[in-house]
């Protein structure tokens, strides 16, 4: 039997999905019942397109949820390779913080679409506890970061992101609690 292959997919169909999942991010943010159809007007797209790239609204939370996981997870590698290995940490944890936040905002939309019978399985942290587990490893092969610490040991230590209430003034909040766990990070590190 011959292995199917998928098309390429066109520009157009591209930028129309990215156009839906960024309209969608604000639009759930703001309100979870939100009706899909004013997120497809919003987006400047027919119902036909909306539905043959997100069938209900389940898909479409947790498409949004991986899909802003991924460019915090793909942002650590660019990072590691252009700054040095604790600075790269760090700054990964500003965009952590980020995603925490519209996680925060999401947080409605995702508990509905995650109770849904039948619905998709909403997506693991895979992707950030990999790129957690790079950026410490660097860290410690440079000698900047305590050495034994893992991903998960990490994601305990920054769990207070997602205690913080993203509609106030979050942005000096997570800046403190980022700082000190990188502090503790850099603690009996050997260089």
């Amino acid at each position: 039997m011959q292995e199917k292959r998928s098309a390429p997919v066109r520009s157009d169909a591209q930028r129309n999905r990215e156009r839906i999942l960024e309209v969608a991010l604000a639009e759930l943010t703001r309100s979870a019942d939100v009706p899909l159809s004013a997120i497809a007007k919003k987006a400047g797209v027919g119902q036909a397109t909306f539905y043959r790239n997100f069938p209900n609204r389940e898909s479409l939370v947790f498409e949004i949820f991986r899909h802003e996981m991924q460019q915090v997870a793909d942002s650590a590698a660019h990072l590691v390779a252009t700054r040095p290995p604790d600075e790269a940490l760090r700054e990964w944890m500003d965009h952590l913080a980020r995603f925490a936040m519209a996680k925060a905002g999401l947080a409605d939309a995702i508990r509905q679409a995650a109770s849904a019978p039948g619905g998709p399985a909403k997506p693991g942290h895979e992707p950030l506890t990999s790129a957690a587990d790079m950026l410490l490893r660097a860290g410690e092969r440079a000698g900047a970061i305590r050495p034994g610490v893992s991903a998960d040991d990490f994601i305990l230590a920054i769990a207070g992101l997602w205690l913080i209430d993203p509609r106030g003034d979050w942005q000096p909040r997570a800046t403190w609690l980022l700082d000190l766990v990188m502090d503790g990070l850099r603690a009996g590190a050997p260089g």
